[in-house]
């Protein structure tokens, strides 16, 4: 598919400057004020995007852009196309997922090496039927994990638009393919970064369990808190070596 055949294209915002070449976007606007505050930046101070908050991080140490809430893969792509339209280059995501392998529980991190599209955004860029991250983001992020001693599973994950639709058969059927847990955004973030030629990984950290064909609920768990905590962790190493990096 061409990058240019589209009659709207991305475009650049004039409000939006100095974003630094690194964005992570987070699904959950709780995770984002955590994230702000292991950040150290102010979350009252944010500019609008659609319907979600932009949080600029410049110092010395640090340049990058914060983005969130979000939820689906539409919107998200959305957000994506227009991070990347004003010169982001690098992307970490951080969202939630629902277990659907009986080895993973709640509260445990997931790096998706890959992610099955089973939402309707991906078709619109690409004819597969599962995406990929930039191998390089995914080296990255472990290394990140492992050196706060942050345990971790690697593998697919199914992307899904129909919360309300992640049936029997349908976990069933992820299971057979191998599938660690189900979420929202992931594939279409994937499938956009590789069109447009950047960088992106991403962590999910699992917040309910359908493996046994009933809802197991985490959100409260304490579990789920102490996994997303070692994610703002590990983000924030990240992208300071990012930055490091980029020196």
């Amino acid at each position: 598919m061409s990058k240019d055949d589209a009659i709207i294209n991305p475009f650049k915002l004039p409000y939006l400057t100095n974003l630094g070449d690194i964005a992570v976007m987070i699904s959950s606007k709780s995770d984002i004020f955590a994230l702000c505050r292991v950040m150290e930046v102010d979350k009252d101070k944010y500019t609008n995007l659609m319907m979600s908050r932009l949080y600029i991080h410049n110092d010395k140490k640090l340049n990058i852009s914060i983005l969130g809430p979000m939820i689906g893969a539409p919107y998200a792509a959305i957000l994506l196309e227009t991070l990347i339209a004003n010169e982001v280059k690098k992307i970490i995501f951080l969202g939630l997922c629902g277990a659907i392998s009986t080895k993973i529980k709640i509260g445990d991190i997931i790096v998706p090496s890959s992610s099955f599209i089973d939402e309707g955004t991906s078709k619109h860029y690409v004819n597969t039927s599962t995406s990929y991250p930039s191998p390089i983001m995914i080296e990255k992020i472990k290394k990140s994990l492992k050196k706060i001693n942050a345990g971790f599973h690697e593998g697919n994950i199914w992307t899904t638009d129909a919360f309300y639709r992640e049936t029997p058969d349908k976990v069933k059927y992820f299971q057979a393919k191998d599938g660690l847990a189900v979420e929202m955004e992931t594939s279409a973030l994937f499938t956009i970064s590789k069109f447009r030629d950047v960088d992106i990984g991403a962590i999910l950290v699992v917040s309910d369990e359908l493996s046994t064909y009933s809802w197991k609920k985490g959100f409260k768990d304490k579990r789920l808190k102490q996994g997303l905590s070692k994610t703002y962790e590990a983000i924030t190493d990240l992208c300071k070596t990012l930055n490091s990096n980029n020196r």
